[in-house]
């Protein structure tokens, strides 16, 4: 099915349709084609060709009240004939195709000719060979069998290309299989309400039949095409298929068109099902997309993963962007862009890069010149024609050992280790009640500085029960005894609750014996209707009287109205209109209330201002919700005019005032708690009143009483963050957000104002990363503009999940939680691979180089660093980048945007084993064959057999980075490596998994590997010298960071008065974060391999006083400043002139955000 393309898909159901186009009384042609017009071109069509929708039922077999009868073979027909509500997938990448791609890598291309040419060499034998004349750099005959093998060099090369491009491959196809399962899964759990068989029952969106009679209401997105039959005050938002902002208001005689992918912002209703799957309007667009998709493949790789175009069954919004995707993306740019993490990575692995070609360059050119100074000009031999193809298979061998600098200088393993760590963390956040839709949320999580937190549902239980009422005259502290109330009262009461409320809204019996009953449809309703409950009397009986379609007029719950209003029509033809609403704003509008008698009395200004304060406030002050329910009575002639709410919403009489408790959850004080102290600020932003938002703050731990915080409401937050002509400042802004703690009685621009100003504050030391729940259609802008929006799983609308990045699955505050934790954890995983990582690429890089200088051989072969970069790459990425989150991230504060990837403390490590390693790799490679009493491996020449001597130098090296990787699980100093190591199986199995394979390599690698076996004693020595690293690191862990000033750039400046020039400089350096990253990843690579020309520099420098930096940024400042005036991204330009005009040479990149003080 999954492989089926669109065309085949579709040109299917042509053919079955037109076998059966007897057995209904439409074909899905003439559907179709209806559903193309819209508005009164529809309704006329509708009228000339079928009567009415109720015609178009019958010809469907459909009832509009009982639905379908639902039985399978019906169900399974209609499939055939009108098609599934499902759109074929685009076909995955082959496994073949991303072979392909991963071939693309420019180094691996590099390789392949080096590889490709050392191979030809070896199978050419010159003339000359055995010419006395020809020098062959440093004497020493070659042995005939050796000759031989010269081809195992190339073939060797060319196996572990093979080896990275099969393991970049799997990696990718495995992360696209993932994918699709998480996007199928987010479908699976889509499901929408029909009608069928006369019961109203949830289905999943790929179930739903042309035919169906699906129930629609405010938040849904619309899974299907259909005719809209009944309902009131439907609003909805065909932006995404019209580009229309404007809400559409649909009737069955004006506009009865409902089109899929479009979202209900109002009202609700019943719409039969006339299009599905690929013949719906959304469906018709993707196939389209379909077609033309493959040239856009390339485009847009990266949208494609975020918007999902995995098998999507309807997943109508998402699909209706297909077009536009792009588009929405520029628009939400800084959200769906590189995240942070990746945008410092990218441009740390740039930079690293640009650093190993010119190491590697350097290192051929010194090999080449002096092998010809050597030979021609030292040893004065001539050039002789016989010998050049000789003096070629030398060049070719340096070639290759220049590209193996390159390769070992380029962390392949960065990426992959950002995908196992991001696709690890994302399996297991399902299990935490995290569905993450675009993978890098999961990471800005770990930065979040700030969470909005909804009330309802969130922080709450989400149960609504009345607890306290007012009716009567009298304030009841409790459910009221039925026998104390009038029974005019109650009458109205009851009407007033059953009959103004959603008819999809019911209170059903417990599943289980001894559990609370199940509360169905929304929860302020189900409280309402529960209190009825309590009062001993029966809604059912009200309703089925006054079924949905004899409501005259509707005026739907609104996040404006703030109230909702059914109009009924009484015997007597005159009209009665029952309101329930937020208490203050409804009790504006009464001028009666309904006295202990079950009289109507004056209701005036003060008596309302009386109420507020003894009743309202009282009840919002224990943290209960309040609602006002009043009526008013209208005369049958003249009918008032609908259409003018403010006049009809108005007189009312109340009938009561009830408090609804909607109780804390338990784990959310908690959740909170643990959330101040990661360093998170939670505010609570709710629609609620401001003394009932206040007292659930304070028993969630929101706020603490005796501190300073602020709680406003709406309208107040506006006056102070608006000025004089009514237009938002950020200076205003940044005045309130920083104490702000509750905002009540907000409306969704608010909530959305509030998140925008925080993220676009400059006020803070740190950018604000901004985290939103939200459940309501209102939430989907506010959703958007933050950095991680979650969505809430089981009371969220449609709307709002397609707006988030995570969905959280039990509606609970305390997984967010879980959600910081997890994103922390990826940044520290990567973080540990990155310490593991450029240690040994410092390392392997600066043996190969001065290796290569005063030997002029690498000690370390090209295939032997193959294997320390695939294998050491690819392996620690996953057994670091898989290490589970502990507690302990939550203890300290959120790394922000523009905190350095490596810390002071990782760039102490990461020097401090270099130093150990470099230290001893020399060691054994000048005096190491006198400690082992072996012939020296130096100066051998071209196709010699391996040494003992070098081969312990390989092993050595190895053993050090195995037991590094164990010193590399924690980045912050800790003491105590093995902390938690066997939580973490992966990790063990890849360490002993390493180690054993390495064995294997020395004892039996052969020419191949340029090994030779080892004696017991001398594999012990490796192992001891490996172990050493653990000693080293306590030793390097004891040095206080704070001693190191000359880490200087790899941590952050602290502002000082008296500033020395170049330190200005730095400060002016606190710039994008990535452009930072980038000076700190050369900076250290250039301080590696510049240490030898540097020394005496450094040595001035201290003298003189000024800061280490200098003498570098001297050097790499100039090969930086050429590479560099290309990423001078960032829009926000400051003027540097008097900061460029000292003596020092600043990095270009230094125009991204300046530290405010640090700018003179």
């Amino acid at each position: 099915m999954g492989d089926m393309t669109n065309s085949d898909f579709y040109s299917k159901n042509q053919r079955n349709e037109s076998s059966h186009g007897g057995e209904f009384g439409c074909t899905m042609e003439e559907l179709r084609s209806l559903m193309e017009l819209r508005g009164t071109e529809a309704v006329v069509k509708i009228k000339e060709t079928y009567g009415d929708t109720e015609a178009i039922c019958r010809r469907l077999k459909t009832s509009p009240v009982e639905g379908l009868p639902g039985t399978a073979p019906d169900l399974e027909k209609r499939k055939q004939i009108f098609g599934q509500n499902f759109i074929p997938p685009k076909k995955p990448k082959t496994f073949l195709q991303l072979v392909w791609e991963a071939l693309q890598d420019v180094t691996l291309i590099i390789l392949e000719i080096a590889a490709i040419i050392s191979l030809g060499l070896s199978f050419y034998h010159p003339p000359g060979e055995g010419n006395e004349g020809c020098a062959t750099a440093q004497g020493g005959a070659e042995d005939e069998g050796e000759a031989e093998a010269g081809w195992i060099e190339g073939a060797a090369i060319l196996l572990s290309v093979i080896c990275v491009v099969l393991v970049t491959a799997f990696n990718d196809w495995s992360k696209e299989k993932q994918f699709r399962g998480l996007q199928s899964r987010i479908e699976q759990e889509q499901k929408f309400t029909v009608v069928r068989a006369g019961q109203v029952v949830q289905i999943p969106v790929a179930e739903i039949v042309v035919g169906d009679i699906a129930q629609v209401k405010y938040g849904d997105l619309l899974p299907a095409d259909g005719l809209f039959i009944q309902g009131n005050d439907l609003k909805i938002d065909e932006s995404s298929l019209t580009g229309e902002s404007d809400q559409v208001r649909k009737s069955v005689d004006k506009d009865p068109m409902l089109l899929s992918g479009t979202h209900v912002m109002e009202g609700s209703g019943r719409m039969l099902v006339t299009a599905v799957g690929v013949n719906s309007q959304t469906g018709i667009i993707f196939t389209l997309l379909g077609a033309g998709g493959e040239e856009e493949e390339k485009k847009d790789k990266k949208a494609k993963q975020q918007d999902g175009a995995a098998a999507m069954e309807m997943q109508p919004l998402k699909s209706a962007e297909g077009g536009d995707a792009d588009d929405r993306k520029k628009a939400s740019m800084h959200k769906k862009e590189k995240s942070v993490l990746q945008g410092k990575l990218t441009k740390l692995a740039v930079q690293i890069g640009k650093a190993g070609l010119v190491m590697s360059a350097i290192t051929v050119i010194i090999l080449v010149l002096y092998f010809t100074v050597d030979t021609f000009v030292v040893n004065k031999k001539p050039w002789l024609p016989e010998c050049t193809p000789v003096y070629v298979q030398y060049f070719v061998k340096f070639f290759i050992i220049g590209v193996t600098v390159l390769v070992v200088a380029v962390p392949e393993g960065l990426p992959l280790a950002v995908t196992i760590s991001l696709a690890y963390s994302v399996k297991k956040m399902m299990k935490d009640n995290n569905l993450v839709r675009h993978l890098d949320a999961c990471e800005t999580m770990g930065n979040a500085t700030a969470i909005c937190s909804d009330k309802t549902g969130t922080l709450t239980t989400n149960r609504m029960t009345v607890v306290q009422a007012y009716v009567g005259d009298v304030h009841y502290k409790e459910i009221p005894d039925p026998s104390s109330i009038n029974t005019k009262t109650m009458e109205l009461l009851v009407n007033a609750i059953a009959i103004n409320s959603a008819y999809t809204t019911k209170i059903l019996p417990p599943e289980k014996e001894g559990a609370l009953p199940r509360q169905v449809g929304n929860k302020t309703e189900c409280g309402l209707l529960g209190f009825v409950l309590d009062l001993k009397q029966d809604y059912e009986p009200v309703r089925s009287q006054m079924p949905e379609e004899k409501l005259y007029k509707v005026y739907t719950f609104n996040s404006v109205r703030k109230s909702m209003s059914t109009v009924i029509k009484l015997p007597d033809e005159s009209f009665r209109m029952y309101s329930k609403g937020a208490s203050e704003i409804v009790l504006k509008k009464c001028c009666k209330i309904l006295s202990g008698a079950g009289e109507p009395r004056v209701f005036r200004p003060r008596d309302r201002d009386e109420m507020v304060k003894k009743v309202i406030e009282p009840m919002a002050c224990d943290g209960l919700r309040t609602i006002c329910v009043a009526y008013r009575d209208f005369p049958s002639s003249p009918e008032p005019d609908w259409d003018n709410e403010n006049d009809i919403l108005n007189d009312l009489t109340c009938i009561c005032v009830v408090g609804i408790e909607d109780p804390v959850r338990p784990e959310v004080p908690e959740a909170i708690r643990k959330c101040q102290r990661a360093g998170i600020t939670v505010r609570m932003v709710t629609g609620d009143n401001i003394n009932t938002a206040r007292a659930i703050a304070i028993k969630c731990g929101i706020i603490h009483p005796g501190e300073d915080f602020l709680c406003l409401e709406g309208k107040e937050f506006n006056r102070r963050i608006r000025n004089e002509k009514g237009e938002i400042e950020q200076e205003r802004i940044d005045k309130i957000w920083p104490k702000l703690r509750v905002l009540a009685r907000s409306s969704p621009t608010d909530k959305h104002t509030l998140v925008k100003g925080i993220i676009d504050s400059t006020h803070t030391e740190q950018r604000q990363v901004v985290a939103v729940t939200g459940d309501g259609t209102n939430d989907g802008p506010a959703l958007k503009k933050a950095d991680v929006g979650f969505a809430m799983g089981i009371a969220g609308t449609d709307v709002a999940k397609e707006a988030s990045d995570i969905i959280l699955t039990d509606d609970n505050f305390s997984s967010i939680v879980k959600a910081v934790m997890w994103g922390r954890n990826v940044y520290d995983s990567i973080s540990k691979f990155l310490q593991f990582q450029l240690t040994v690429n410092v390392v392997a890089v600066i043996v190969a180089f001065t290796g290569a200088c005063i030997t002029q051989d690498s000690p370390l072969k090209a295939v032997q660093m193959l294997w320390v970069n695939l294998i050491m790459d690819t392996f620690a990425s996953l057994a670091l980048a898989t290490e589970p989150p502990t507690e302990t991230l939550l203890l300290r504060k959120p790394y922000g945007r523009n905190k350095p990837l490596i810390s002071r403390t990782m760039m102490k490590n990461i020097l401090g084993h270099a130093v150990y390693q470099l230290a001893l790799i020399f060691t054994l490679l000048f005096v190491g064959e006198k400690m082992f009493q072996i012939d020296s491996g130096r100066n051998a020449p071209l196709h010699s057999p391996p040494s003992e001597h070098y081969t312990i130098i390989f092993n050595t090296f190895v053993m050090m980075q195995l037991f590094n990787e164990i010193n590399a699980r924690k980045i912050h100093g800790e003491r105590n490596v093995f902390d938690g190591i066997f939580r973490n199986p992966i990790f063990c199995t890849i360490v002993l998994g390493t180690f054993a394979i390495q064995i294997v390599i020395v004892q039996f690698g052969g020419k191949p590997f340029s090994c030779s076996p080892l004696q017991l004693d001398q594999w012990m020595w490796c192992i001891f010298i490996g172990l050493g690293e653990l000693v080293w690191g306590q030793v390097i862990a004891t040095i206080p960071t704070s001693r190191l000033k000359f880490l200087k750039e790899a941590g952050r400046l602290t502002q000082k008065e008296e500033i020395p020039e170049e330190e200005l400089n730095e400060d002016v350096e606190e710039i994008d974060h990535a452009e930072r990253e980038l000076r700190r990843g050369q900076i250290l690579w250039f301080r590696g391999l510049n240490r030898i020309q540097t020394q005496i520099e450094v040595v001035n420098t201290f003298k003189s006083g000024a800061s280490f930096q200098g003498a570098l940024r001297r050097q790499s400042s100039v090969t930086s400043q050429s590479q560099d005036v290309a990423n001078l991204s960032s829009p926000s330009r400051v003027s540097l002139s008097n900061a460029l005009s000292s003596p020092t040479s600043l990095p270009p990149a230094a125009a991204g955000h300046p530290r405010r003080e640090g700018v003179p």
